[in-house]
């Protein structure tokens, strides 16, 4: 009877904890459909809050290519800091203090920001590897919430200063501000992508979300017409320019005058574009486009050839000089006041005879020698793909005098740009064809295929090839006989002119007292062209004639091309295949402060380099092998012990 019920009673006791189950379970289910169901929206939005945040993921910047596919300018991943604000619970002062170090932004900064109301805020973008590492270090160490790091895509340029003013530079938003980076924007800008990520309470990324696992897609790729040894000597030898006449400024652009691709382009002064911001605007500005002067006797040539080419006047014309012409009750005189007596165009040219060139221009009259001046390019852009170009000032018809006539036959009264300069030269070196510069070879899609090519575009034929090699002839002998002697290249024909030009006053018109242009523009070699090069020093300190300062700066950069091109001489005894002549080889010589001296190693051998090297105790870098055909460090150059040497070979 007991057992009876005491089972009863554990039967009801039973059934009351199974409807207390029951009852739970219910309670639960309808709670759970509440949140899953009625409530969701606003959970979600309050998890999104907490947990999530927006990221704008950006896919890498294409990268810049040289003709022979070296990198100058490419992208890499590097860690840029930011905070929340909201999420930060030490005192801003103490996070200052640890990260100040490593940060480009002052504490007080630091502290202001972290101070804002906002659930984002950057603390400093693009970090250096080892700076972002010790900022990564920090905040593990001592346990900081509410800073993180997010992955972004810096701009690098791996030759510093190389062709800064050309590939320009990005700024901390992927925008292109300068050069080429900003012409090629649109083709070579990576994508932006906003992504909403969830983060854990330090920001970072749960389970391997979108944001860890996003693999941005390549972009187009660029490639130029320069070549990166070319552009290398180039600048090499305007900076020794530069250093010898302590001008304020100097440009050089070679060119293919046959397919009109920008080899080498260069200015002083520069800037390096991975450190943008410490440049200024004049260090930014790509002289060799963008400028504009007056050209002086470089300009003889072009008048010359509208002379010829109207039958105006011929190469057996004979002027006689007396040194001094009039034009409009003014007189004009050569440079160095003297007369020449009966000379012929060889002669006016090849001795730069200013009123030689004053009576060619007035013979021929100001309306054909505009015609033609226009014809080679002068007065509107080249259409080269790069910002800020020039159109320079030409005279109107209606507006000249004679001595307007007179003038801008000797290069006075017009401005032209260094570029239109080498247009209308590399006419006269491609039997009168003139062709329009480019510097973009190439435009590549991701996966390889041609998005854009560049052609060679012939713009017209402003002069006769008979005329366009009388002329080459001309200037042949100016170098080998005149004025430009001292651009003469050993074993090779070269043609060019000098030029020395006052500079113009840009804010009160007119002169700038005692302050000049000096430049040389040359061609070669003569028979078969591979190059025209202007070279331009503004403001030189001291001896400011073009044929004195301007012309060895030309001859030091096509003797080192010939060699790196592997052209052969053209008036030499040496047989194909010979190695190319050296000079003795010199003992080793320090200057006063204990630098070496370095000689020219053009013709050695690498083994007889690198033994020279390491007896004068300097390190050897070589680039190829066989004979030396240029070097980093020019002939000389007084290098400091222990320091590394460049030097190019080639078989």
């Amino acid at each position: 009877m007991i057992e009876a019920k005491e089972r009863k009673r554990v039967q009801k006791n039973m059934r009351r904890f199974l409807l207390l189950l029951l009852l739970a379970a219910f309670i639960v289910v309808c709670r759970l459909l509440s949140l899953q169901v009625i409530d969701r929206t606003e959970l979600e939005s309050r998890n999104f809050n907490q947990v999530k945040t927006n990221r704008t993921l950006q896919s890498p910047r294409g990268t810049i290519f040289d003709r022979n596919g070296h990198p100058l300018a490419m992208s890499m991943v590097t860690r840029s800091l930011y905070a929340d604000p909201k999420m930060i619970k030490e005192d801003p002062a103490t996070i200052a203090d640890a990260i100040a170090p490593y940060v480009r932004i002052k504490k007080e900064e630091i502290i202001e920001r972290l101070q804002e109301d906002t659930a984002f805020v950057w603390l400093d973008r693009m970090m250096d590897p080892d700076k972002s590492r010790a900022v990564a270090d920090v905040l593990d160490n001592e346990k900081i919430e509410g800073l993180n790091f997010v992955e972004e895509n810096r701009r690098f340029y791996p030759n510093g200063n190389l062709l800064a003013q050309v590939l320009g530079f990005v700024g901390t938003d992927d925008k292109g501000l300068d050069g080429l980076e900003m012409v090629l924007d649109k083709e070579i800008k990576g994508d932006r992508t906003k992504e909403l990520v969830a983060t854990d309470s330090r920001g970072n990324p749960i389970l391997g979300s979108i944001m860890s696992k996003y693999i941005p897609d390549k972009e187009r790729s660029v490639t130029l017409t320069i070549d990166t040894t070319a552009q290398f000597i180039a600048e090499r030898a305007l900076d020794k320019a530069m250093k010898e006449t302590k001008a304020s400024g100097a440009s050089i652009i070679i060119m293919d005058p046959k397919t009109g691709e920008i080899i080498a382009m260069a200015n002083r002064p520069t800037y390096d574009p991975n450190e943008y911001e410490k440049g200024t605007e004049e260090d930014f500005k790509n002289r060799a486009v963008t400028n504009i002067y007056e050209p002086g006797s470089t300009f003889k040539p072009i008048i010359a050839s509208a002379a010829l080419a109207s039958g105006k006047w011929t190469t057996e014309t004979v002027f006689h000089d007396t040194g001094h012409i009039m034009a409009s009750g003014h007189v004009m005189q050569n440079w160095n006041g003297e007369g020449y007596g009966d000379v012929r165009l060889l002669e006016i040219l090849k001795f730069s005879i200013n009123t030689g060139m004053a009576r060619i221009g007035l013979t021929t009259g100001p309306a054909i020698l505009l015609d033609y001046i226009k014809a080679f390019g002068f007065g509107k852009q080249t259409g080269i793909d790069l910002p800020g170009e020039g159109e320079g000032l030409l005279f109107t018809l209606e507006s000249m005098s004679d001595i307007d006539t007179a003038a801008m036959s000797i290069g006075q009264g017009i401005a032209v740009t260094p570029l239109q300069m080498v247009q209308a030269f590399g006419a006269l070196a491609n039997g009168g064809h003139m062709v329009q510069p480019h510097i973009i070879k190439s435009i590549d899609n991701p996966d390889g295929t041609v998005y854009e090519k560049k052609e060679t575009v012939e713009v017209g034929q402003p002069i006769p090839e008979g005329v366009a090699k009388q002329i080459v002839a001309i200037l042949e002998k100016e170098v080998s006989e005149g004025g430009g002697h001292k651009a003469y290249v050993e074993g090779y024909h070269f043609g060019g002119k000098t030029g020395t030009a006052e500079k113009l006053d840009p804010e009160n018109g007119g002169y700038l007292k005692g302050r000049y242009i000096a430049s040389f523009i040359g061609f070669g070699p003569i028979e078969d062209p591979r190059f025209v090069a202007l070279i331009v020093i503004d403001d030189p300190g001291g001896t400011f004639y073009g044929g004195q300062i301007v012309a060895p700066v030309f001859k030091d950069i096509m003797s080192q091309l010939v060699r790196y091109y592997q052209i052969s001489p053209s008036v030499s005894k040496e047989k194909k295949g010979k190695a190319p002549a050296k000079a003795e080889r010199p003992a080793v010589q320090t200057n006063g402060d204990g630098q070496v001296v370095l000689p020219d190693f053009t013709g050695w051998s690498t083994g007889e380099v690198r033994d020279w090297l390491h007896e004068a105790g300097l390190s050897f870098v070589p680039e190829g092998t066989g004979y030396a055909i240029s070097q980093e460090q020019v002939s000389g150059e007084a290098v400091d012990p222990g320091s590394a040497v460049r030097v190019y070979f080639k078989r």
